[in-house]
């Protein structure tokens, strides 16, 4: 049994008020692991002490990010205008002009509005499908 299982196991099997403790235990189960060592492996393992006794506890789970809310006006004969929440302009902005979408003559995006300037308004709805895909997809 490698280290790491041996701490788990131990401090599922019995209260463990210390690293004091925990390392004499551990010796007794022939592992010897210096006191850094030992604090290391807790702290990887997410071993803290809680109410006086060492437990895994789960990292905290980072939620995931919704994904931002756009809204694309046309603002014909050759304009689109992308709403985008703050700070999301610029990237889709950048990402939309990497698509090397047929008929974009190029945008300007700012914190969460981007311009969208098509060349012929005869490619207007080809570059608002290329925007939706974008946003499917995400930038």
């Amino acid at each position: 049994m490698n280290l790491d299982d041996a701490i788990l196991q131990l401090i599922s099997r019995q209260d463990v008020p210390d690293q004091f403790v925990l390392q004499s235990l551990l010796e007794e189960a022939g592992h010897t692991p210096s006191q850094s060592t030992l604090s290391r492996r807790l702290k990887k393992l997410s071993v803290q002490k809680v109410n006086g006794r060492y437990q895994r506890s789960e990292p905290p789970v980072m939620p995931v990010p919704l994904a931002p809310k756009v809204t694309i006006i046309e603002a014909p004969p050759n304009m689109l205008v992308l709403k985008t929440a703050p700070g999301y302009a610029q990237i889709f902005g950048l990402a939309l002009d990497r698509e090397e979408v047929e008929g974009l003559a190029g945008t300007v995006a700012g914190d969460d509005t981007i311009f969208i300037a098509v060349r012929d308004p005869s490619y207007l709805r080809d570059v608002r499908e290329a925007v939706e895909e974008l946003i499917q997809r995400g930038p």
